[in-house]
C-alpha cells in the first residue's frame, strides 16, 4: 500500500498537538476526515510530534511518536503535505 505523509494540527481542550500522519497515496483513507472518522480506530498516531497548552502556547514537549485518542479532538486541520521523515516510512509499510 502507498502512503503519503501529511502534518496536521490538532486542538484537544487544553492542548495543541501538530505532528505527522501517515495516510494513504489515494482512495480511502486518504484524507484527514477519514483518518477521524474511521471507526475501528480510536488513536490518532502522530510523528514527530509538539504539544502545547492552549493556554500560553508554552511548548510541553517534543515526541518522536504520540497517539491521541479521537473523542478529545476537538478540531483538526491539515498543515500540508511532507516528506516521509526518517523511519517513519518503513514503520508503517
Amino acid at each position: 500500500m502507498q502512503h503519503r505523509h501529511e502534518r496536521i494540527s490538532i486542538e484537544t481542550s487544553r492542548h495543541r498537538i501538530v505532528g505527522i500522519a501517515t495516510l494513504s497515496a489515494d482512495g480511502y483513507r486518504s484524507r484527514l476526515s477519514d483518518l477521524l472518522n474511521a471507526p475501528e480506530r480510536d488513536f490518532i498516531a502522530l510523528s514527530d510530534a509538539t504539544v502545547q497548552e492552549l493556554d500560553g502556547d508554552r511548548s510541553l514537549a517534543s515526541h518522536d511518536f504520540i497517539a491521541v485518542h479521537r473523542h478529545h479532538v476537538v478540531f483538526a486541520v491539515s498543515l500540508g503535505a511532507v516528506d516521509a521523515p526518517v523511519g517513519v516510512a518503513a514503520a508503517f509499510d
